[in-house]
């Protein structure tokens, strides 16, 4: 049923819709179910997942019941979709294609767009008392879109999809920027100078009150791996200031502890994900340049005697720019991701050659960990990435 319908995680830009007609007409549909709980919207290039779980985890230890709609999932389509951390059941899946299967075929629904539509009635009939909603794709016209938020957060701007979402980072910006509401407070996690501007100007003709979180020093920490996680924190910080400024009830001790229980909470996975340790074997589903830089500090910061890579990517990323970060001096495993959008291993090693990177090509991803794992001792390290594809087929 969902190979049907256009879906941007395997098929890429043909799979979108730069409108949200249909999306409003779903909702239409459904009695507008997004105007039945209170949300959070979070958009950025990296770090919404992670911000949108940690802010799903606190407001579940401070006693809520919350929703929380985040994309692409690693291994299941219900991934996307949770309540306190809980998959939506497939029966209620079932009977939802079911039930708006002919709607979906006349008007030429988007696999997001009926997704949306899924979580949103999901979430308004479980009565939900604030859902976490992670856009999935730029901003401005993705169909979460439709929401009035209480927060908005926007949470990295980098470069990632300049065929759909713009060649620079304000441009890139404008389209993220498009979820900024009016007289709805929104968090900017990083400051940066080209984009700071435009969400400044963005928030000022909404009436809209931005915090830069940048600025906000903290020494609370969260059991999601990755260097990166320090700025997703001050983000999530100053979201969560914003709710308790409005009178929801959450506590120091309740962002503590749900900082600390992000994984438990909402069963997120791949974020610096170990999975073993003697050879230690990591993976991270950072794709992007902003994304594996920070990957890349952190492997430079392991300890071992071996470095091996368990690498692919989609083919739509600047994979050039990308091997251009990764060490020289590692042992490669190239591999395609199981989906249409994967890159074709012969062409990433010739351009991992031209980059001076060595290394072999395997027929799938669990071929090439498999290799990896052999030529390995035990004090060596292994890490395995490039793309939200390869670590979706080994977690």
């Amino acid at each position: 049923m969902f190979n049907r319908l256009p879906m941007f995680q395997n098929q890429g830009r043909k799979a979108l819709n730069h409108k949200l007609d249909n999306i409003q007409a779903l909702t239409s549909v459904l009695n507008h179910p997004e105007k039945k709980f209170k949300s959070l919207h979070i958009a950025g290039t990296n770090g919404k997942g992670s911000s949108s779980h940690m802010l799903a985890s606190v407001l579940q230890q401070a006693g809520y019941k919350v929703g929380l709609y985040t994309s692409p999932h690693l291994k299941d389509f219900r991934e996307r979709i949770k309540i306190n951390g809980t998959e939506i059941p497939e029966n209620n899946v079932i009977t939802f294609i079911k039930k708006y299967k002919s709607f979906f075929e006349e008007n030429q629904l988007s696999f997001f767009e009926m997704t949306v539509g899924l979580a949103f009635d999901y979430f308004a009939k479980e009565q939900v008392d604030i859902a976490v909603i992670e856009v999935g794709l730029g901003g401005r016209f993705d169909s979460t879109n439709i929401i009035n938020p209480e927060v908005s957060l926007i949470t990295n701007i980098s470069k990632d999809h300049i065929d759909i979402l713009g060649n620079t980072l304000p441009e890139i910006a404008i389209e993220k920027a498009g979820i900024i509401k009016q007289n709805t407070p929104v968090v900017i996690s990083e400051y940066n100078e080209e984009t700071a501007p435009i969400f400044t100007k963005k928030a000022k003709e909404e009436n809209a009150p931005i915090v830069f979180a940048s600025s906000i020093s903290t020494d609370l920490k969260t059991d999601l791996q990755g260097i990166y996680q320090e700025k997703n924190i001050k983000g999530v910080l100053a979201v969560l200031d914003f709710l308790r400024n409005d009178f929801w009830e959450i506590s120091d001790d309740d962002i503590k502890i749900g900082l600390l229980n992000v994984v438990k909470n909402t069963g997120l996975k791949g974020r610096w994900q170990t999975l073993c340790e003697k050879p230690k074997i990591v993976c991270d589903t950072g794709h992007n340049e902003a994304g594996l830089s920070y990957v890349i500090k952190q492997i430079s910061q392991q300890s071992f005697d071996k470095l091996h890579i368990v690498l692919g990517f989609a083919k739509d990323k600047d994979v050039e720019a990308a091997l251009a970060m990764f060490p020289k001096d590692a042992k490669y495993y190239f591999c395609k991701p199981n989906i249409p959008r994967g890159l074709d291993t012969h062409i990433l090693t010739e351009i991992a050659i031209k980059k001076g990177i060595n290394g072999k090509a395997y027929n799938s991803v669990k071929q090439a960990l498999e290799a990896a794992k052999e030529n390995a001792n035990s004090e060596d390290f292994i890490f395995v990435g490039g793309s939200t594809f390869v670590v979706a087929e080994i977690v």
